[in-house]
């Protein structure tokens, strides 16, 4: 029965691909796009992959889509008329397939117990996360505590990205913003999705606040909550505009979040040095090394978390105040 549901997965994901490329409504191709992010988040549910799910509907389904539609404003609804080289992009995009369809039939099957990872490094993974950090989730071990660099690194480049978009979506200088009626933006006037959100809201952010401090015993962390949590707020922003939710979270915060929360993952990390450890080596950090380990993965989180939340609600409202000036 799994099978079959993935492979039908898999014909609407093909589907609504061909869909978005064919396709001429610049609308219809941004809710196609969120449609496809849906899709791709249930078969990642489907490949027991509930982490990645959790962000590909969150950020691909969810934030992007706002995002998309956001550009979409400042542009015209349709596309432009196809250039007369679409030769050469066919040629460019056959060759491209046709090498990653011949790069697969190198991969070992689905599941394989035989496969190269399952021989060396995730049987390590695995042993040494029971003593050494004692969190049932192996992937929260993996990502924050492991590979706890490369973490570090994926924060940075959160918050290098977040900042270039800032810059590039930046007022120009020398324009006040206007002012705007509060009581006009958004979608005050609207009942029913003012009501449904109104109540859906408080949910979002507690399941966010969930997915933050449960993501080490199922799936789940700061990524994933940073996303959902932001999600919440852009809600909030549509449904009673984007001044009132600039009120409930100033401006000067989510820039205090962007670099406050790769100050806190790295704090975390010379704190392990001060304490006589390693750079990000959480054991020392309390007299029980599992204990120190719990504390480490738990700050580390939550920079994660802030800075992903101020990126994306800077990015949202950047867009929202183009059309202000």
């Amino acid at each position: 029965m799994t099978l079959i549901f993935s492979f039908f997965l898999l014909t609407m994901l093909v589907i609504t691909a061909i869909a978005i490329v064919r396709i001429r409504d610049l609308f219809a191709a941004v809710m196609l796009s969120g449609i496809f992010s849906l899709l791709l988040a249930a078969n990642f549910f489907l490949l027991d992959a509930a982490d990645v799910a959790l962000t590909e509907a969150a950020v691909g389904a969810g934030i992007s889509t706002v995002l998309f539609l956001s550009a979409l404003a400042m542009t015209t609804d349709k596309e432009k008329a196809p250039s007369s080289n679409r030769f050469i992009a066919l040629i460019v995009v056959t060759t491209t397939m046709l090498a990653i369809i011949y790069a697969t039939f190198d991969k070992p099957a689905f599941g394989d117990p035989d496969a190269p990872i399952h021989q060396h490094i995730a049987p390590w993974y695995l042993e040494t996360t029971r003593d050494a950090i004692d969190i049932p989730n192996v992937v929260t071990a993996v990502l924050g505590s492991f590979r706890g660099y490369d973490t570090l690194g994926e924060v940075f480049v959160v918050f290098t990205a977040g900042i270039g978009v800032l810059f590039l979506l930046s007022a120009p200088s020398g324009k006040p913003r206007q002012k705007t009626d509060i009581h006009s933006e958004g979608l005050r006037h609207y009942l029913v999705p003012r009501v449904v959100g109104r109540l859906l809201a408080p949910f979002i952010i507690l399941f966010a606040l969930y997915v933050q401090f449960h993501g080490d015993y199922g799936p789940g962390g700061g990524f994933q909550a940073g996303a959902i949590f932001a999600a919440a707020i852009i809600l909030y922003a549509l449904l009673e505009g984007e001044k009132r939710a600039l009120e409930a979270i100033p401006q000067s915060w989510l820039i205090g979040m962007i670099a406050g929360g790769a100050l806190l993952y790295s704090a975390v990390g010379l704190a392990g040095i001060l304490l006589g450890g390693n750079f990000l080596d959480y054991s020392v950090l309390s007299d029980n090394p599992v204990a120190g380990q719990h504390i480490g993965i738990l700050l580390i989180e939550a920079g994660v978390g802030i800075t992903v939340t101020g990126v994306l609600l800077s990015i949202f409202h950047a867009f929202a105040a183009r059309d202000k000036f």
